[in-house]
């Protein structure tokens, strides 16, 4: 077989002239009354033999010798049809037209002619054989000559068309291909030059420089080009000029405000502008070489609500920014962006990289930890258990059944503490429900393991507020600070609230009856204790995460309160730790 990535036109034209043919023949035998199977079985394998052509054509696949066993079916399965029908005095005595198209198409006048010779061969044979119907045998078979030649001039021009419209249409999409590969090569050469530098100043000037180059590919019309460029950047609270083409040494020590004019709709609306009026800018207009340009293109470089500064070309000529062009100063601006970004990011990356080992490390220690004090415990109970019960069935099977009773029991806490802690490693009903149900899973699961009640509160307002990510945080401080009460507080109850407070500030509450601790004798023992001091540890990192301040109430005796003040906006989290610091300072 062969397969090729453009369609072929002659299967796809063949296909569309047999069904119709096809059609036809249905009608023809549905008019004669003859549509029964004993007649029309033939035509049922030629609709089969098209859909098969069909699915072939629609994967651009041939098999070898496609066109001269696509037409010796047509001849074979028709001449079958032809004499099962009634031959010349059929419903359906026309059926030979449909191999002379086929013919025709395949192999043009050629084709027609041979086609239409085999089947009126074929018609006179049946004529002969019966000497009554060779009169109007030899007359359709002169008929079929007169299509095949008809037909075969015919399919000649089609195919002679598509052949010059297919050439056509080579030549354009292999123009395109052309452009498309050109266009990906320029910007794959930007996005390596820009990706292999953090220093801002080589990021603006590769920016101007590939500018200059994608609006004007020759050099010798570049030098002589009267473009401008500059990238302005805030540095300050003023947009200062960062790098710039053919600017006049004042105009490298201009700064705006960015308060009118076009700066301020740039950096407000967001989006890039073209203007026609750039030398009277009240801003721009300072800009000496801005004087003797009319138009100009700026783009703002920023990124979601970081603002950098913005990108500018301006040019004497109109009309100069077109589609093409302002296209690939977007693409150049877009990158700018993302470069600039990566010299502020990078550090953040190396940074956070780290924390995320220790707080892969912690997790691990955690999960160890955890697995060592409950899973493992029962298991190697439940080992004993079962040396024990399997000498107990030589000498008394019902001390043996009743310690396998207790076994059971063992297996089935096991089970439930590991599914708690599957639960608490990656709860399902989190992602799918939200928060308020994966609290009360939680309340559930402790109440069915650990026989530990925890109530739960949450107002609904607060949660709409939340993102995902956040409530995933949020649910974690949650189970920390239980797990931590029901392993060390011996509380009765354990309460989890969350409400809230005031505009852009929830409260996250958990509290315990349980026996208390010293606060501040376990963080001043932070170093020594760290076992014991890790469940505070991980409260205070994960209250990091969602930018909220953490407050520990507890007396011995008294029970332990943990508190989580929780923004929701930026604004409120500003207040917060404002108040925060305020109250460090006194």
């Amino acid at each position: 077989m062969r397969k090729y990535d453009s369609p072929y036109m002659a299967d796809w034209f063949a296909i569309s002239l047999r069904w119709i043919m096809l059609l036809g023949l249905v009608v023809s035998l549905g008019l004669g009354g003859k549509l029964g199977l004993g007649v029309s079985w033939p035509l049922v394998l030629l609709i089969f033999l098209n859909l098969v052509m069909t699915a072939l054509a629609s994967m651009n696949i041939r098999v070898r010798y496609h066109r001269v066993l696509a037409m010796a079916a047509d001849l074979l399965l028709t001449g079958i049809f032809f004499w099962v029908q009634g031959n010349v005095r059929g419903p359906a005595f026309w059926t030979g037209l449909l191999p002379i198209l086929t013919g025709s198409i395949y192999f043009e006048q050629l084709g027609g002619l041979v086609g239409a010779s085999i089947f009126a061969a074929f018609i006179l044979f049946t004529g002969y054989r019966n000497q009554t119907d060779l009169s109007l045998a030899l007359v359709i078979a002169a008929a079929m000559l007169g299509f095949g030649a008809v037909f075969g001039f015919l399919g000649r021009r089609l195919m002679v068309h598509m052949r010059k419209t297919r050439e056509v249409w080579l030549d354009a999409e292999e123009r395109k291909r052309r452009i498309q590969t050109e266009r990906l090569r320029a910007i794959y050469e930007l996005t390596s030059t820009l990706a292999a530098t953090l220093s801002y100043k080589r990021v603006l000037e590769s920016a101007l420089d590939m500018g200059t180059t994608a609006l004007n590919p020759d050099p010798d019309e570049a030098v002589n080009d009267p473009l401008v460029g500059a990238v302005l950047l805030f540095k300050g609270g003023k947009l200062r000029v960062g790098s710039a083409r053919r600017f006049t040494t004042a105009d490298m020590r201009v700064h705006f405000d960015a308060t009118e004019g076009i700066l301020k709709r740039l950096f407000d609306e967001g989006d890039p502008i073209v203007t026609k009026d750039i030398g009277y800018d009240p801003e721009l207009g300072r800009i000496v070489a801005f004087r003797n340009c009319t138009t100009a293109y700026c783009f703002p470089l920023r990124s979601g609500f970081n603002v950098y500064g913005a990108l500018i070309f301006a040019h004497a000529d109109p009309d100069y920014f077109t589609s093409d062009r302002r296209d690939l100063l977007d693409i150049i601006g877009r990158q700018s962006v993302i470069s600039i970004q990566n010299a502020r990011l990078y550090q953040d990356l190396v940074e956070e990289k780290e924390r995320m080992v220790e707080v892969h490390e912690e997790a691990r220690k955690k999960l160890a930890r955890d697995l060592h004090d409950g899973p493992t415990q029962s298991v190697a109970a439940m080992a004993m258990r079962i040396n024990l019960t399997r000498r107990m069935l030589k000498k008394d099977t019902r001390m043996a059944d009743d310690e396998l009773v207790k076994l059971e029991e063992l297996a089935q806490r096991t089970t439930k503490e590991i599914r708690h802690m599957l639960f608490t490693l990656r709860p399902l009903i989190l992602e799918s429900q939200g928060l308020t149900a994966a609290l009360q899973s939680m309340s559930d699961k402790m109440m069915e393991t650990y026989n530990q009640k925890v109530t739960v509160s949450v107002e609904e307002r607060v949660t709409n507020q939340l993102e995902m990510g956040k409530q995933g945080v949020i649910f974690y401080i949650i189970e920390e600070a239980v797990n931590n009460a029901r392993k060390h507080a011996n509380a009765g109850t354990i309460s989890v609230q969350l409400k809230q407070m005031d505009t852009g500030l929830a409260l996250l509450e958990v509290s315990d009856d349980g026996v208390g601790f010293d606060v501040k004798a376990v963080t001043e023992g932070y170093d020594k204790r760290e076992s014991s001091s890790l469940g505070m540890v991980n409260l205070r990192e994960r209250t990091e995460l969602v930018n909220g301040l953490l407050q520990i109430d507890s007396i011995p005796g008294q029970g332990t309160r943990v508190m989580v003040y929780i923004p929701l906006t930026e604004e409120a989290s500003d207040r917060l730790h404002h108040a925060r610091r305020q109250s460090e300072r006194i």
